[in-house]
């Protein structure tokens, strides 16, 4: 996939979205996702990058608890081919369910 792709399959999860976070001029009232690349799995060996392969930890943000919005998120994972883990945390002090999806995506160019 190249970055392009994953934004659009993202954005196909039909909420407001942004990469990493929202700016604090254009902040989104819930449901909204966050998505961003924590670091690099790539395959190296003989002093090269053979794969660029990037962990994608997509965030769920919601005021009350969505089955039927996680199910979609769940959705465009598998229908892009993407084996992912899920977690879930409630935030007290935003008041807000944060469900986070984490898989790993290869990068084909930009």
């Amino acid at each position: 996939m190249t970055y392009k792709e994953i934004a659009t399959m993202v954005g196909s999860i039909g909420v407001p979205f942004s990469y990493y976070q929202f700016s604090e001029d254009t902040a989104e009232a819930p449901p909204f996702v966050c998505f961003y690349f924590p670091g690099d799995s790539d395959l190296k060996a003989d002093d090269s990058n053979y794969a660029t392969i990037r962990p994608l930890t997509i965030e769920l943000y919601t005021d009350n608890k969505d089955f039927t919005l996680e199910a979609t998120v769940e959705g465009v994972l598998a229908s892009n081919g993407l084996p992912y883990s899920r977690d879930e945390t409630y935030i007290e002090s935003e008041k807000l369910y944060m469900t986070t999806f984490q898989t790993e995506v290869v990068i084909n160019g930009e």
